[in-house]
Formats: structure tokens, sequence, C-alpha cells
């Protein structure tokens, strides 16, 4: 958790420096000025009256950053009589993606798959697990792609994932050794729990409806995730030796390969990940254990 909290706390800080840069541009000149919100609002000002008027609109690329606009009896337009909104989507419909993100914060529930099965086979039995504190936390803090238009675009994300594997049994891993060994444990285990932390590379295939007032866009995104190891964990905390950490890999698999789903309104929704490949590599005992994530998240 420890490592959590720091990889977080950067993550904001970047991202909210990141922000506040690009919250600092004003696009300006005849009549008004256009200051923009957020991504998809700015606000035009008649600096002669100093009477604001929102205007829901894409956020300008970075090919333009002044709109000439005059005042008319009906609207906020560009010279050419053009309305702002209309000319500034058309003009930045589709642009590059690339930057600091903290997006896509995901807390699902993780259950292990045996050879098509959520039972275990007897192979595997010893790695019983508590379900309902078995669960993955991840969150994305870079993104580069294109986006092709107001309602699709495709990126490459990077960020990290952890899963948490609540043991049932008191076993204790053997750290350097191959294939997948442990043994059973006199101790009386209070927490037992193996975790994995991944480097995770998405690459996202995204769908996205209009504006719907009260609920935001309507988005789906699909495609999929690979995963390079960066270490696993055992904790273990029980009375007769109080609190115990140990890393190794554990022969969790070094790179891995899944698909992912994601459905959700506004900044909130649902996602589902499965991993084709095995939990654990060089384990011919393992064979067959793969892992399947269903949850929330948090951010697009």
């Amino acid at each position: 958790m420890e490592m959590i909290k720091k990889v977080g706390l950067t993550a904001i800080l970047l991202t909210g420096a990141f922000t506040l840069l690009a919250s600092q541009t004003t696009v300006s000149a005849g009549a008004g000025t256009v200051k923009e919100m957020d991504p998809d609002t700015i606000i035009v000002e008649d600096v002669k009256t100093g009477e604001r008027r929102k205007v829901r609109i894409i956020m300008p690329g970075s090919d333009s950053n002044t709109i000439q606009i005059e005042r008319t009896d009906s609207d906020y337009t560009l010279a050419d009589g053009k309305r702002v909104a209309d000319e500034v989507k058309k003009r930045t419909s589709a642009r590059p993606i690339f930057g600091l993100t903290f997006n896509r914060i995901d807390l699902g529930w993780v259950r292990l798959v045996d050879d098509g099965s959520f039972h275990l086979s007897a192979p595997n039995e010893d790695l019983a697990y508590r379900s309902g504190k078995t669960y993955n936390f991840g969150f994305d803090v870079v993104q580069a792609g294109y986006r092709f238009s107001d309602h699709f675009r495709i990126f490459l994300s990077g960020g990290f994932d952890w899963t948490y594997i609540r043991l049932k049994k008191n076993i204790r891993f053997h750290e350097n050794t191959t294939p997948l060994s442990w043994d059973l444990s006199t101790a009386d285990y209070r927490k037992n729990r193996l975790t994995s932390t991944y480097l995770r590379l998405p690459l996202t295939f995204e769908f996205r409806s209009g504006h719907h007032g009260g609920v935001g866009r309507v988005r789906f995104a699909f495609g999929p995730e690979a995963g390079v190891l960066l270490k696993g964990t055992q904790r273990l905390k029980s009375d007769e030796f109080g609190r115990q950490k140990f890393r190794d890999d554990y022969n969790f698999s070094s790179f891995r390969y899944g698909a992912f789903a994601r459905v959700g309104a506004g900044p909130l929704g649902i996602y589902a990940k499965y991993y084709f490949n095995d939990v654990f590599e060089n384990s011919p005992n393992q064979d067959g254990l793969q892992s399947f994530v269903f949850g929330v998240m948090l951010g697009f």
C-alpha cells in the first residue's frame, strides 16, 4: 500500500500541474474573449459589456488558439457569421491525444479460472482464496493516440495494476524457486496475501455519444491489454511471527496479455478483464490457471 500511495500522489501532483497549465489558455480577439473551462465547455465574454455566454464545444487544438468573434443580436459568432461552437468543433474534430493523465481508476474483484472453471482443481486446492478480499486496483498515468471525431478515438495508455490474492490456508511460498512451490506452515496466519504488481499497457478503442442532460456522455471502450511484471510480494500476519513481508517474482507471468471492456456514463463506469495466459509461468501444476476481473471504475 505504501507504493500505491507514493505512485498515486506523484500521479495526482503531475496531473494537477498539467491541468493548471492547460487551464490558463485564453483565446481572444475581436469584440470578445473565449476562456477555456473544460474539454467540452468555453465561456464567450463580451469585453464591452462583460456579458458571458457558456458554449459547449471541443477544446481548441494546438494548430489554432485564436478565434475572431463579434456580437450579434442572436448569438456570439465568428467574423464571417458562423457560430463559435460550430467553427471550433469543425477545426478540432480530429486531433492527436498525448500527455499525462490520472484516469481509468479501477477497483474490481478477482476470480481465478482453473481450466475454464471457477472451482480450483486438486493441484491448486492450497491456493484457495477469500473471494471478497481478493481484488484488483489500478490506474493510468500517461496516454497517446488520436481522436478521429468527437465520437471515436484510439489511444495507448500506460499505468500500474495490482492484484491482491487473500489466501485461506497457512501456506508460505518459497522464494527463488521454479516451479512455484510452498509449505503449509504451523503458524496460524490471520492475514496471508499474495500480490502481483504490473506495468499495464492497454490499447483502447473508445466510442462515445453526445451529451445527455444530467448524465453526460455514454461511453463504450474495449481492446487488448499487455502487462509487464514489476514485482511479487507475500505479506503474512500471525501471533507467532507478527508481520512478515517477502519479495520475489513467485513465478508470476513476466508478460501477461488479455482483453478488457469498459462501459459507463459521465465519469463512472464498470469494467471487465480476462487474461489469456496463465497467472504463473514455468509451473506445470498451475497450467490453465487464469484470472478474470470485474469491477467499477472512475474516469475515462
